[in-house]
């Protein structure tokens, strides 16, 4: 199979945005992370894996200053900052593999719906752990969805790491605790639906 790079980039070049399954006019779950949290508007926010989604629009209109999205795909990098025009300058984009990512910047909130279900290595969940712990400040929040135990075995053809409140816990505890948990149906595009569980931890 060609590279995890290589096949994101031909995801983002090929699939328009209501043709992948993650798709979301406005993604609710994670506004009202912030909004309920009341998460400061300088606050250092950054979207792993964010790709072209609404997030950062949104983030944008309620005020937020200091926002990072990476992404492993530079196509998906390019759609975003083309629909978001001329308030693409107000955001910090970075082209990386979350596994290879190196910031001079601690950040306050660490979101990511899309990135680390895709970890199947225990190499690389202890490796995305590690830079999560040391790229955030203390008290930070950590607003993670992954696949739930109910919801799909791959997403866009690869496999995934399916989890639960107890293995996220698992994964993050000597780090992190968490502050809330639940597990939502995400509607797809294509009528169809997949269960994710989200978990909103702070650093200790």
């Amino acid at each position: 199979m060609e590279n995890i790079k290589e096949h994101w980039e031909t995801v983002f070049s090929t699939k328009k945005e209501k043709e992948v399954s993650w798709y979301q006019s406005k993604p609710e779950t994670s506004i009202n992370f912030f909004i309920n949290n009341a998460i400061s508007k300088e606050a250092n926010i950054i979207d792993i894996g964010g790709g072209d989604s609404y997030l950062i629009d949104n983030l944008l209109d309620l005020g937020y200053t200091n926002l990072y999205l990476l992404d492993i795909s530079s196509n998906a990098i390019e759609k975003i900052k083309k629909r978001l025009g001329e308030k693409a300058a107000h955001v910090n984009f970075i082209v990386s593999n979350i596994l290879d990512f190196e910031s001079e910047v601690k950040f306050d909130v660490w979101h990511d719906r899309a990135s680390f279900h895709f970890l199947t290595k225990p190499e690389d969940i202890q490796k995305y752990r590690s830079i999560l712990n040391n790229l955030t400040n203390k008290k930070a929040h950590f607003f993670l969805g992954t696949f739930s135990e109910n919801g799909p075995k791959k997403c866009s053809g690869l496999d995934i790491s399916q989890y639960t409140t107890e293995s996220l816990n698992e994964v993050f505890k000597d780090e992190f605790l968490i502050k809330n948990s639940f597990t939502q149906n995400h509607k797809t595009p294509f009528d169809t639906e997949q269960n994710f569980v989200f978990c909103d931890f702070i650093k200790k």
